[in-house]
């Protein structure tokens, strides 16, 4: 494939853009550029902005005398009109033309996108998988509750719009475009976009592959420099949403080995050109680690407008942070022996669902009933949900499944509209209370059966480990302003000089801590360093359980180092660091930065030493 020769910008705002990237003659993208966060989501936590990637193939030379058709793949949302459709109607000045669209996941703010398509070109057809046209009928006539949020924020077409041509692909379909190109279409369902739709061309090996692949990062580039330049935002990308569907997500990745793919374009990021082959060596990589997990919790829901699918996305990805596997399943998308099955599998449960004209959609009255029927009593149930005007859903599942003998493992979770920054951390921070107290229970049976004695504490290499020593800090972190502001700390004692040129120190941070999702390549953070003999406050302060969504720092006195993170005038002194690299270890992330600023606060202090028994712990 040539590399873009060329780019050009069309902007009308501060916020979203398009670039127009030439890849071959007849194929172009258009990339969608929001250099801010467009949403609340958990897969956008990173902050780096984010692309929307769509591809038109045009047909202009076709020798049919009839009026040539375009093929447009994958268009964006809504958000993206005022400058994605001048940019279109530019490539297709002939609104006549016979415009097909292959629609991957759908959702209410690509139905807007379409309708404004059809309003632009009347000869529209829509492309789409068996559960695309099903959700594509489904949402072209409901209305979304307007929010103080969504008012304004994005153009709609301006009457009700007709459902356009509706071409349904069942199952792998080849489409012949020109002399040039040919798409196969192939399905690719998973619990979260049960209409997934992937599109390869088959004469330049490009897989234009929707979610799949995704990174969040704005980019003019067409494709990535490196694998390692990516890696982290596409690894928290599946961490956030791929990984509760691993085992749909890994059969598809099987068959798309069996492509002779040359490059893959996701619909968020760059392009992944001489790399492709390791991304899904580390899509199987990543998703070995949830099979390998010994508690399974499923989690069943319904979303009409992604909101419930949103706290349902934090859930779970609190819940992987303590290494428990979640499955979920699309009620809507799943049959009933599937579901069946994976309840009486389950060691756990979590159920969501949205509240739609006062009550619960049929698809999770039907779930709840299987719940009901096959559900082990012993096992903990968490609900969640969201709604608009009224709560009926969620009081209907909370009464049915106390009134059944089932005991909750957290407070019902019940949200107007779409959760906001910081409910998406105290989501996480739910998900991951939940999942270490599974693991809890899990360790008292396994205690009980070996009679109290645990092999690996016993073990000389590991008692040997924990005479290693370290520091005593407290490592605090703040990020973003405002109704956006979160903050974390944790207590950390495995803290080491790393460099001298420049400054540097690692530390490893448990995967389930809350902190750790502050601490991502450039975020900002301090170590406290703890003085001995006057230690026992901050210790007892910051080894307390917080609740979700606590705040850490209740009843301190706080300063702030240069970069505005926090600082403990008690300590001993201080350090501030920048991230650098994470390198993935075991049940850790080893955290490298680089020290900015820093000071001894007593210079006749003693730094507090954290001494062990063992090493199977802290």
């Amino acid at each position: 494939m040539k590399p873009p020769s060329q780019a050009r910008s069309d902007k009308n705002s501060d916020h979203v853009q398009i670039v127009i990237l030439p890849i071959e003659p007849g194929l172009i993208s258009f990339r969608g550029l929001s250099p801010k966060r467009l949403r609340f989501e958990l897969e956008y936590a990173l902050e780096r902005g984010s692309t929307d990637n769509s591809f038109l193939f045009t047909n202009e030379n076709n020798s049919i005398k009839d009026i040539y058709s375009a093929v447009l793949v994958h268009p964006p949302g809504a958000i993206y009109a005022n400058v994605f459709l001048p940019a279109l109607n530019n490539s297709l000045p002939n609104r006549e033309i016979k415009l097909k669209v292959v629609v991957g996941h759908v959702n209410p703010n690509r139905i807007k996108l379409l309708k404004l398509l059809k309003e632009n070109y009347p000869n529209l057809e829509l492309i789409s998988s068996n559960p695309g046209a099903k959700l594509l009928k489904e949402l072209w006539i409901q209305k979304q509750p307007l929010t103080s949020k969504n008012q304004e924020q994005e153009r709609a077409p301006s009457v009700d719009i007709p459902l356009p041509i509706l071409n349904v692909i069942r199952q792998e379909q080849e489409m012949i475009i020109n002399e040039n190109y040919r798409l196969k279409l192939i399905p690719a369902s998973t619990p979260r976009w049960p209409g997934g739709l992937l599109a390869f061309e088959e004469q330049i090996g490009l897989l234009i592959s929707d979610k799949l692949f995704a990174a969040h990062i704005c980019t003019t580039q067409w494709a990535e420099s490196n694998r390692s330049s990516t890696e982290e935002e596409r690894r928290h990308f599946y961490d956030c949403l791929m990984a509760p569907m691993e085992t749909q997500v890994s059969t598809i990745v099987e068959r798309l080995e069996e492509l002779d793919i040359k490059s893959i374009a996701p619909c968020h990021g760059p392009t992944i050109e001489t790399s492709w082959r390791s991304l899904l060596n580390d899509y199987r990589r990543w998703g070995e680690g949830q099979q390998q997990a010994l508690i399974k919790v499923v989690l069943l829901f319904a979303s009409a407008y992604g909101n419930t699918a949103a706290i349902a996305d934090a859930l779970a990805n609190g819940l992987s942070r303590t290494g428990v596997r979640v499955e979920s399943y699309n009620c809507e998308f799943t049959s009933p022996k599937e579901l069946i099955q994976a309840i009486r599998e389950a060691d756990a449960y979590l159920i969501g669902s949205p509240t739609l004209g006062g009550h619960a959609p049929t698809p999770i009255v039907s779930a709840l009933g299987a719940l009901l029927a096959e559900g082990n009593r012993l096992n903990p149930i968490g609900i969640f949900g969201s709604y608009g005007w009224s709560g009926e859903a969620l009081e209907l599942l909370e009464r049915k499944l106390r009134d059944g003998g089932f005991a909750f493992g957290f407070k019902p979770i019940k949200i107007k509209f779409s959760p906001d920054t910081k409910m998406i951390k105290t989501l996480e921070e739910t998900g991951t209370r939940f999942g270490r107290e599974l693991l809890s229970a899990q360790r008292k049976q396994q205690r009980r059966a070996s009679g109290g004695m645990s092999a690996s504490r016993s073990d000389p290499a590991v008692l040997a480990l924990g005479r290693v020593v370290g520091s005593l800090c407290v490592l605090t972190a703040k990020k973003g302003k405002g109704n956006n502001l979160l903050t974390g700390a944790m207590i950390a004692s495995w803290v080491s000089q790393a460099s001298f040129t420049p400054p540097g120190l690692s530390i490893a941070v448990a995967k389930d801590r809350a902190v750790e999702a502050l601490l991502h390549t450039g975020d900002y953070f301090t170590i406290n360093i703890l003085a001995a003999g006057r230690h026992n406050e901050l210790m007892k302060q910051f080894l307390q359980s917080f609740s979700p969504g606590a705040d850490r720092f209740a009843g301190l006195k706080i300063d702030n180092s240069p970069s505005g993170q926090p600082i403990l005038p008690e300590a001993l002194a201080w350090l501030e660091g920048c991230v650098k690299l994470r390198m993935e270890c075991g049940d850790h992330w080893l955290i490298y930065a680089e020290v900015n600023n820093g000071q001894v606060l007593d210079s006749e202090g003693v730094t507090a030493i954290h001494h062990r028994r063992t090493g199977a712990n802290y």
